[in-house]
């Protein structure tokens, strides 16, 4: 499983704020927070003050970044042509898309936070100002997702990340429909991976392929999601935990597999690769051969792959759940 480290840069930031804090008082911020999160909540009703916001980055930070940083990675590796400038942080909470993005695309000129909590955008820019250049001067504004201010010019990369899981049902195609107008590049969403939270990326993937977007990720084709109940499609992401990371979430394991969800949609003329065949479930090990579900252009297909057959066999054994196997479409074809 493919781990994702928060940048040292941001790290430390967040360690020299917590110089001082009282651990035990973080912990209760922690239990309360997450308590109202798992109720559904909105931010609005657990983030009270900037102290909240700094407990949320410490539970909840090194997860939405590790999430963010693997979907926007597989993003640069299948299309390296795609060189954003522009990148709008939608719903950007502590701005953890802005430092994702930056890591991958270090040319990057204009970034916009756009959020509702002032304490989070507080802590947002306290942090930005740690980070190169584009993070110091980041535009750090106060707005609806779903009526955001004009920006003058749309983007080349517009991120959500863990923010549309809180938009009612009924604004989610208000929401998405400002996102794709100010968009000339890709969009990327990343959600909880959850059955509830896949549905909404669903209703999200209809609509924005109905207004004219390109599939990039993780769906290789535009028709409807072949995947029945209780089945979802969703992925994971391991990431190492801090001391302080444990103690306040009271865990003794150095480490947590993140599960998230989520959708990469383009503009036909931006320079994204198509998405790729990918694996759906855990490969099936068999006695004499490999057992794979995957999702393709054509649909969801069963290959398996002889162990007799070394040169395939070697390149797709170690294959995981979620993993782009394009190269397993053609071998398919080809027995």
């Amino acid at each position: 499983m493919t781990r994702f480290s928060t940048p040292p840069d941001l790290r430390a930031a967040i360690a020299s704020l917590l110089d001082e804090r009282s651990r035990r008082e973080l912990a209760a911020r922690v239990a309360r927070i997450s308590a109202l999160f798992r109720e559904r909540r909105r931010t609005s009703e657990a983030i009270a003050d900037e102290d909240d916001a700094l407990a949320y980055a410490l539970f909840r930070l090194p997860a939405t970044y590790a999430a963010t940083a693997s979907v926007l990675a597989g993003l640069s590796e299948r299309s390296p042509a795609f060189r954003p400038r522009r990148l709008l942080d939608l719903g950007a909470g502590l701005g953890v898309a802005s430092w994702a993005a930056l890591q991958l695309w270090p040319d990057i000129e204009t970034i916009v936070m756009l959020d509702r909590s002032a304490d989070f955008l507080s802590l947002a820019r306290r942090l930005a100002a740690s980070g190169g250049p584009a993070l110091a001067r980041a535009q750090v504004v106060s707005g609806d997702m779903g009526d955001p201010p004009d920006f003058g010019e749309p983007f080349d990369l517009i991120v959500s990340s863990y923010a549309v899981t809180e938009i009612p049902d009924a604004r989610l195609a208000e929401v998405l429909d400002a996102a794709w107008r100010n968009c000339r590049g890709a969009l990327a969403i990343v959600e909880p991976g959850t059955p509830r939270d896949y549905a909404r990326l669903m209703r999200a993937r209809t609509l924005l392929v109905d207004a004219g977007a390109h599939l990039s990720a993780p769906c290789p084709h535009s028709a409807p999601c072949p995947l029945v109940a209780p089945d979802w499609c969703h992925f994971a992401v391991r990431l190492a935990r801090s001391r302080d990371h444990k103690l306040v979430k009271g865990a003794a394991a150095p480490f947590e597999d993140e599960k998230f969800a989520y959708l990469a949609a383009a503009r036909r003329e931006a320079s994204l690769a198509p998405a790729a065949t990918r694996v759906l479930m855990r490969p099936e090990a068999l006695k004499y051969a490999v057992r794979l579900r995957l999702c393709t252009r054509r649909g969801i297909e069963e290959t398996a792959i002889l162990k007799r057959d070394r040169h395939r066999f070697d390149s797709i054994k170690k294959t995981a759940w979620g993993d782009d196997v394009d190269a397993l479409e053609e071998m398919a074809a080809g027995e």
